[in-house]
């Protein structure tokens, strides 16, 4: 599935911030993928931190060649030391099947993270084992489809912004200035953020 927005949501940034509102004009649309099986996200966002994007494709390919498809029970079933064998610390695995054991016996209802504000939902998500704030935004913007996240926590974010308006350093004082004038569209404003901020968009 790919992340729903089109000129609404870009017409009022480029409204609001006529800055942004260049930089969306000569880029156009940025399509983004989401994948709303949170579980099997949730698994690889665990599993994918602190290492490089072609070191998780791995990974992931080698559990989910363990287990089929990624979910609670296939995990559950095949435990921690399986889940390690696929190339994780055990802190990783352990930490995975944790999440595995809470949404199976029912400790946790992923789908209810649906009907949960932003802020409900990173509160839910980070009380688990191996999950931060910036793993939940992420999952709120790419497992939820939630469209007004603007995340601290992401360097490419805070580089994004640093390079398009000329800031020194991005603050958490900062960066709710920033969200409040791309509400409610901030996660639409992040798309083009990360490009600039990864260097993909020339400024």
């Amino acid at each position: 599935m790919i992340f729903e927005y089109g000129a609404i949501e870009t017409d009022y940034l480029a409204m609001r911030d006529p800055v942004l509102g260049k930089v969306i004009t000569r880029v156009g649309f940025i399509e983004r993928k989401i994948d709303t099986d949170v579980f099997a996200s949730l698994v690889k966002s665990i599993a994918g931190q602190q290492i490089s994007n072609a070191a998780l494709q791995t990974v992931v390919g080698r559990l989910t060649r363990a287990v089929g498809v990624i979910t609670p029970e296939s995990i559950c079933k095949l435990g921690t030391d399986g889940v390690r064998a696929c190339g994780m610390s055990m802190r990783k695995a352990e930490n995975i099947v944790s999440l595995a054991e809470k949404v199976q016996g029912d400790e946790l209802d992923l789908d209810e993270l649906c009907g949960m504000s932003d802020d409900e939902v990173i509160k839910c998500l980070t009380e688990l084992k191996g999950i931060g704030a910036w793993t939940a935004e992420m999952t709120l913007i790419f497992s939820l489809g939630r469209k007004d996240v603007l995340s601290f926590g992401d360097y490419g974010i805070r580089k994004g912004i640093e390079l398009l308006y000329g800031e020194e350093k991005i603050t958490r004082a900062k960066l709710r200035e920033y969200h409040a004038r791309y509400s409610p569209y901030a996660t639409v404003a992040s798309f083009y953020l990360w490009k600039i901020g990864n260097g993909e968009i020339e400024i």
